[in-house]
């Protein structure tokens, strides 16, 4: 009779080992960002509910760019309205920490309408100069990363 607790080499795993567990944690960050663009990015490409329709490799090839640059626009513009946010909130007396704007995503789609009214009198408004200083200091998230997965250790 074989030993119960005997490894069986019949059956042993030929995987190799997993990762360790901080390059595990960035493997993971990074792939739940790409597939949060790539939700936001279907969100946004609403029409033919993000189907392309034409068999034209030339069209379709325009259709996702044009999505493409939507979304990066959409993108840009909620995360100018976050940094503008975070520098009225130190204004009105709250303390903000760099832990809190690293965890606010710029897929927001609450507040956008897509259906709703466009306005093009704004057009031929000239914008202000966008302050790009935000007065906060990720020093200390970097140096976390970094540490998490053995960067700041010299080679």
């Amino acid at each position: 009779m074989a030993d119960a607790a005997a490894p069986n080499p019949a059956t042993r795993s030929t995987r190799p080992p997993s990762p360790d567990a901080p390059l595990r944690r960035r493997v993971t960050a990074a792939t739940n960002k790409v597939e949060s663009f790539n939700r936001f990015s279907q969100w946004i490409g609403f029409g033919n509910r993000g189907v392309i329709a034409d068999n034209d490799p030339i069209e379709q090839e325009k259709a996702m760019k044009f999505n493409a640059l939507l979304t990066n626009a959409v993108i840009s513009h909620i995360a100018l309205d976050i940094a503008e946010i975070a520098r009225q909130l130190p204004e009105e007396g709250w303390e903000i920490a760099p832990e809190h704007l690293a965890h606010i995503s710029p897929y927001l789609t609450e507040h956008i309408n897509r259906f709703g009214e466009y306005s093009t009198h704004e057009l031929g408004i000239q914008p202000d100069a966008y302050d790009l200083k935000l007065d906060v200091d990720f020093t200390a998230l970097r140096e976390q990363d970094l540490t998490a997965v053995g960067l700041d250790q010299a080679a």
